[in-house]
C-alpha cells in the first residue's frame, strides 16, 4: 500500500495535496462504513405499554399532569380541557384518553366518555384498568348490570385488581341499601279517578 512517505519526490506539491485529500476521503468513507447505522430498539413503557416512537414530540406531559391534578381536585371541567389538549397533541397517549373519558363521566357527557374509552381500547386493547373505569362510568349512569359485568371482567383479567374489587363491593353495597320512602309503591299506582263512587266497566 502506498503511503504519503512513499510518494516519489518528482511529484509536485499540488499533486501530493490532491492525493492526500483523496486518501483522507477514502479513510473517512471506510470508517463511516464500519459504524453501525442500526437504530436502537426502544422498549415500550411498562405502565402504558406504549412505544416512545408512537408519540409525537411534545416538550412535556404537562397537560396530562395538570388534567390529573384538576381531576383529583374535583374540577372536572378544567381536567377535561387539559386532557383534550393532551389527546390532540399526543393522540396515542392512553392515559390522556382515559383521563378525558373519566372527566366526561363526571360531567355527565357519557356519549363523549364512550368515544374516549373506545379510543383508548383501540390503542392498547381491553385492559383491566379501562374495564374498571368503564364499569365506574356505567355505575354513574345507573346501569348497574353493565357496571357489574365490566368490574367482573376486569377482575377476571387481573385477580389482584383492588380498584375493580372495591368498585364491585361499592356496587353491591349501593344495590343493597337503595332507600325508598314507605309510600313509594303506593305513589307508583295510577290515581283513582273514580273516587269513592264505583266506576262502570
Amino acid at each position: 500500500m502506498a503511503t504519503l512517505k512513499n510518494l516519489p519526490r518528482s511529484m509536485g506539491a499540488r499533486t501530493k495535496s490532491v492525493i492526500r485529500a483523496g486518501m483522507a476521503t477514502i479513510i473517512v468513507v471506510s470508517l463511516a462504513g464500519c459504524s453501525s447505522t442500526a437504530t436502537p430498539t426502544l422498549v415500550p413503557n411498562a405502565v402504558t405499554e406504549q412505544n416512545p416512537l408512537d408519540m409525537k414530540y411534545y416538550p412535556s406531559d404537562e397537560p396530562v399532569k395538570l388534567g390529573i391534578l384538576r381531576f383529583h381536585e374535583g374540577n372536572f371541567g378544567l381536567a377535561q380541557q387539559y386532557f383534550q389538549n393532551a389527546v390532540e397533541t399526543t393522540p396515542k397517549d392512553t392515559t390522556a384518553w382515559v383521563g378525558l373519558a373519566a372527566s366526561y363521566d363526571r360531567l355527565g357527557r357519557y356519549d363523549l366518555a364512550d368515544r374516549s374509552y373506545a379510543a383508548a381500547v383501540k390503542l392498547v386493547g381491553v385492559t383491566p384498568s379501562i374495564l374498571n373505569n368503564q364499569g365506574y362510568s356505567y355505575m354513574l349512569r345507573g346501569d348497574l348490570s353493565r357496571a357489574q359485568a365490566s368490574f367482573n371482567m376486569a377482575i377476571r383479567l387481573d385477580p389482584s385488581n383492588a380498584k375493580a374489587a372495591n368498585n364491585l363491593a361499592l356496587l353491591y353495597q349501593s344495590a343493597k341499601f337503595v332507600e325508598r320512602p314507605p309510600d313509594a309503591v303506593e305513589r307508583t299506582q295510577p290515581p283513582d279517578t273514580c273516587g269513592k263512587v264505583a266506576c262502570g266497566q
